[in-house]
């Protein structure tokens, strides 16, 4: 492919991220999130990477959580949103699969469970997604208790503002009472809670966004919490144009020039992924030195400002996001989160793979 675009990606740095995840919560087990293909990095790529270190590795497909079965990882496989029907459960069984419960119509799959499988009760303790009301899992777990097939693995949770000021009290005091003294394993940090609430470790930690080296806080970027990032965004500058004052650019002239200008035109858009709404000034670094978008991305290009680098022009490489320019500054300028943006990267785009003998 020749188009002058990719995505890099560090899987030495996931490597490093789970490892600092384990040091925030040494005595809990981590499930290694790679749900959403890895948040975009290529979760079958990300769980060899972490196969001799990872405690166990969550996502959503039972497609996914199957290859990587046949890759031959050996450790626990947790469904977060557990089986989507009947036959999904005669796969869990087959292929040693956990899975989260969170709704009656899945405890009546289970009573049909061809063979040993584990499960997770899900309490939605607040968050109003998925899982059974505090007051159910009692009757839950007795339900359970009858399914000869069937072991509980443990109870979990999920959090809704453990990356915000108001943190986790309300949904912890509904949720820790009922596991007090149940003896059963609990789950319920993500990343936020695993950096700030070392209350809810418990037994397995989830550390998901903070993986892949993005913060899931909006006032501290993943650097700043040891972590690396794992994904670098960049393309070339394929042309270059000069400006006089009052030209401008793009679509829908959102940029006009006040001055004379050099701008860079470079092959990435939001047809690959880099979000359209992305504004003027938006960060990047061309052949790393600091710079920023002009006018509107396109589908296919979008345009930087080069005046103050007299060296760039074409075939300098601009970084749209990684390492010099955090996703989350990118993510903010675009009014989303660096989660959107991992995951929004298009197929078209070349993935190249770095760290750990990988090429």
């Amino acid at each position: 492919m020749t188009r002058p675009i990719r995505v890099d990606i560090d899987l030495a740095a996931i490597r490093h991220n789970y490892l600092i995840a384990k040091r925030k919560a040494p005595a809990s087990r981590a499930w290694a999130v790679v749900k959403a293909d890895a948040y975009g990095h290529g979760v079958r790529r990300v769980a060899q990477a972490l196969a001799d270190v990872a405690d166990g590795f969550a996502l959503l497909n039972i497609e996914d959580a199957v290859a990587l079965r046949q890759d031959g990882v050996s450790a626990p496989i947790l469904l977060l949103e557990g089986p989507f029907d009947a036959a999904e459960v005669a796969a869990m069984a087959e292929y040693r699969l956990s899975g989260a419960l969170h709704s009656r119509e899945q405890l009546a799959w289970l009573a049909k469970a061809p063979a040993p499988l584990e499960v997770w009760p899900k309490v939605n303790s607040g968050m109003n997604r998925l899982g059974f009301a505090p007051g159910a899992l009692a009757g839950v777990l007795a339900d359970l208790a009858a399914l000869p097939a069937v072991r509980v693995a443990g109870v979990m949770t999920h959090f809704a503002t453990a990356d915000e000021a108001r943190g986790v009290a309300e949904q912890w005091a509904r949720f820790e009472p009922l596991v007090r003294g149940l003896g059963l394993p609990v789950s319920s940090a993500n990343t936020a809670a695993l950096w700030d609430f070392p209350d809810t470790h418990r037994d397995w930690v989830r550390p998901g966004i903070g993986l892949y080296g993005c913060s899931p806080f909006a006032d501290r970027l993943g650097a700043g919490l040891g972590l690396r990032a794992a994904m670098r965004l960049s393309a070339d500058v394929i042309a270059v144009q000069s400006l006089a004052p009052g030209d401008a650019v793009g679509y829908g002239r959102l940029f006009v020039a006040e001055r004379p200008m050099r701008i860079g035109i470079v092959a990435c858009g939001y047809a690959d992924g880099y979000p359209r709404v992305a504004g003027n000034g938006t960060p990047v670094a061309v052949d790393g030195a600091p710079s920023g978008l002009v006018g509107r991305v396109s589908m296919d290009m979008l345009a930087v400002d080069l005046s103050h680098l007299p060296d760039a022009g074409v075939g300098s490489t601009v970084e749209l996001w990684g390492p010099a320019v955090p996703i989350e500054t990118v993510a903010a300028a675009a009014g989303t989160i660096g989660y959107e943006l991992m995951c929004a990267v298009a197929p078209r785009v070349p993935r190249v793979y770095h760290g750990l003998g990988q090429a």
